[in-house]
């Protein structure tokens, strides 16, 4: 056979396109109180606790009480992505790039989600009339990972988990829905607990092997989207109580895990994920995908969201 027959060699390729690793979707909004809003700020009312009156005698005058009444302000933002694909360049490739740009879009989109329900759930709300009286969420519902001894910091444990959820407990919320938001470092923690003997590691190593997405309680969404403190954290090593004692977790080191019940955390749609694919006269007749959407989020009653401040290796 001739030496000149590798000229005619083809190269091959793939026709598949292949989507790095990235967090596909929204991960968080399903787990929230979904609302349809309408306006660009939206106020979703609830109503507060009353207690019964001890009647003093027979035939007495009734007595009337307020019962208490307030309103949190939803605000809502508009997201979008484009890109271009021109014609001249699909005739040089194997593949039309056209769908595989829309899941890479709306991928994106689904992180953005996520990106504002964190921001809720540890940020400020509003209440108020208007909407214009700021709530932050208090010391009181922050737990610093602690094991009674520690004071630069640990990771996720069973004994923070069960401070968390006595929190939940002790403010009468209703734990038959509750989510637990961790990174892999926090996960990786709960796993190498030195309670190798005890009931809670095989419920642990369950967990963490996605036997299981349960645990104590909640259940539990791992996400790398959670952020870092903005400055270092103080705590008591013996309970985890923010903001005071002689721990600190570095900021550089910190994440701010999110635990909340589904009532929570209100997420607003005005406009769900639209996708366009449209040719552009003024681009060479090139293909425009398009992705949209107009979101918000507010946290609804703090007693239902507890920040968890873990530190990582």
């Amino acid at each position: 056979m001739s030496n000149l027959v590798p000229v005619n060699f083809v190269n091959a390729y793939s026709s598949n396109v292949f989507h790095l690793s990235q967090q596909k979707g929204s991960r968080f909004a399903m787990h929230c109180r979904n609302e349809m809003q309408k306006g660009e700020k939206d106020f979703y009312d609830f109503i507060g606790t009353v207690s019964a009156r001890r009647r003093t005698g027979r035939h007495s005058d009734t007595v009337y009480s307020d019962t208490p009444h307030g309103r949190r302000a939803c605000f809502i933002d508009d997201f979008d992505h484009a890109d271009l694909v021109d014609k001249v360049d699909k005739l040089r490739m194997i593949y039309d790039p056209e769908n595989e740009y829309s899941i890479a879009a709306r991928n994106a989109m689904g992180r953005s989600m996520d990106d504002v329900i964190i921001e809720a759930a540890l940020g400020t709300a509003y209440t108020g009339k208007d909407g214009t009286i700021p709530v932050v969420l208090p010391n009181t519902q922050k737990v610093v990972a602690f094991d009674g001894a520690t004071t630069t910091g640990v990771g996720l444990n069973v004994k923070t988990l069960r401070a968390v959820k006595k929190k939940f407990n002790q403010n009468e919320v209703d734990t038959t829905e509750l989510f637990f938001a961790y990174s892999a470092e926090e996960q990786d923690s709960l796993l190498g607990q030195t309670e190798v003997t005890s009931a809670d590691y095989a419920n642990v190593k369950a967990l963490v092997q996605g036997a299981v997405d349960s645990f104590m309680g909640f259940r539990f969404i791992h996400s790398e989207r959670l952020p870092r403190p903005a400055s270092n954290v103080t705590y008591t090593v013996t309970n985890g109580v923010y903001g005071a004692g002689t721990g600190t977790v570095t900021a550089s080191k910190g994440r701010r895990c999110i635990a909340w019940e589904k009532t929570g955390i209100l997420f607003a749609k005005a406009q769900d994920i639209v996708a366009r694919i449209d040719e552009l006269p003024g681009k060479n007749y090139s293909v425009q995908i398009f992705t949209s959407m107009t979101i918000g989020a507010t946290r609804m009653e703090e007693v239902k969201v507890v920040e968890v401040v873990t530190s990582e290796l």
